[in-house]
């Protein structure tokens, strides 16, 4: 029987470059390192600069990959978040996840403009692109991390990462549509776009959520049905984001509502899911990180480099600290909790995925914006994520476990 040469040498390839990427992250995590970042590196390697030289530049087949992963993690955030615990954060995170993501694009395109000389469009769609902490990233380094933080501070950074990326998303379509429409204000093309993302993702995921939950509490899932159970929770998590977005949603803000609701209503079987669950959203991440990091090409990223980090610092030391502040200071959150708040909006796929839909829509100067967003990226994993736990028992946030 015929072997299928090419066939198998490309699923070589993707095994070994999986087998690289998990063996590099169980080093590196001893070192407080991100495993998103080892995936990332283990990408650049193997694309056109690497000593294996894929050539790979499928914007469209990056994101379609980034937000069937993202769509994943976020429903297993929600099944693994407690009611209690969203009820604690819900109004700081809600109040990060829309003014401090709008409060943040804008600072972040004040820098673009002063350090790249862009036009304030593209500024602001660099900063709508890089506002929202990724999800994965944030569970990933809480996780690794093992911090024992107050319950309504993990709350809010947890719910904010879960809850932020509609607006971003938003944001950079609607700055797309708007730069596509110059007699169109703004105003005029983002409200009806947020007002319809937000509005029929939370309609659509609570309903989705409370059916769902409601037929699974009538399955005959025994405790031996845990692989089907991991497998049906992804499915039904896909098949609610795919419709969502089919009726102008947000499918990101819908999975995440329909998870709690599921987690909530029908605990024993989102409980019995969760470990074959976890093992599906490492292969979302893994794929999508070896992806994103096939898709940069290191030699230009590198003659960004200044620019690169000096965007990158502002967002971290000014951008987003001051959006933190707006937003949590009238809760009566205390100065450590917002230094810690603003520390944790770590960077991961998703500002990548958001940079990679101005070069899809062919807007002037996109590829300049790609690669800044990685490097901010790459920098907010390598320099954020080791410091986290460190920070948060420099400010005395870590609650030893007694």
């Amino acid at each position: 029987m015929p072997h299928g040469g090419a066939a198998d040498l490309l699923t070589a390839a993707a095994a070994a470059l999986v087998l690289i990427a998990i063996a590099g992250a169980l080093y590196t995590h001893r070192f407080g390192l991100s495993h998103l970042l080892v995936f990332l590196i283990v990408g650049m390697l193997a694309g056109v600069d690497g000593p294996l030289g894929l050539p790979f530049d499928n914007h469209a087949a990056a994101v379609h990959v980034g937000n069937l992963a993202l769509a994943l993690i976020l429903f297993d955030g929600g099944l693994r978040t407690r009611w209690g615990q969203v009820r604690d954060g819900m109004l700081p995170a809600s109040l990060l996840a829309t003014v401090g993501i709008a409060a943040t694009a804008g600072g972040v395109a004040v820098i673009a403009k002063l350090v790249l000389d862009v036009p304030w469009a593209q500024g602001l769609l660099l900063g709508a692109a890089v506002s929202s902490t990724d999800a994965s990233a944030v569970f990933a380094q809480f996780s690794a991390s093992r911090l024992k933080l107050d319950e309504r501070l993990a709350a809010t950074i947890e719910v904010e990462s879960a809850i932020n990326d509609p607006m971003a998303m938003v944001l950079t379509v609607g700055l797309i549509a708007w730069m596509g429409s110059p007699d169109a204000s703004g105003v005029e093309v983002l409200a009806p776009l947020l007002a319809q993302q937000l509005g029929l993702g939370m309609a659509l995921g609570l309903a989705g959520g409370g059916l769902f939950a409601w037929w699974l509490c009538r399955l005959p899932i025994t405790d031996d049905h845990d692989g089907l159970a991991a497998l049906l929770m992804a499915a039904l998590g896909l098949l609610l984001f795919a419709v969502t977005n089919r009726f102008g949603g947000s499918g990101f803000l819908a999975v995440y509502l329909a998870g709690l609701l599921v987690r909530h209503r029908c605990e024993r079987v989102a409980l019995l899911s969760l470990p074959g669950l976890n093992g599906y959203t490492w292969m979302a991440q893994a794929a999508l990180f070896l992806l994103l990091g096939l898709l940069v090409t290191p030699h230009e990223v590198w003659r960004l480099a200044a620019p690169g980090l000096l965007i990158a610092a502002g967002l971290m030391l000014l951008a987003r600290p001051a959006a933190v502040v707006l937003c949590l200071a009238p809760l009566r959150f205390g100065w450590r909790s917002q230094c810690f708040v603003a520390w944790s909006g770590l960077r991961g796929g998703v500002p990548i995925v958001l940079a990679a839909y101005p070069v899809l829509a062919g807007v002037p100067g996109a590829w300049r914006l790609f690669d800044v967003a990685f490097l901010v990226v790459l920098l907010s994993l390598l320099i954020q994520g080791p410091t986290l736990a460190p920070l948060a028992r420099a400010l005395g946030l870590d609650r030893p476990t007694r």
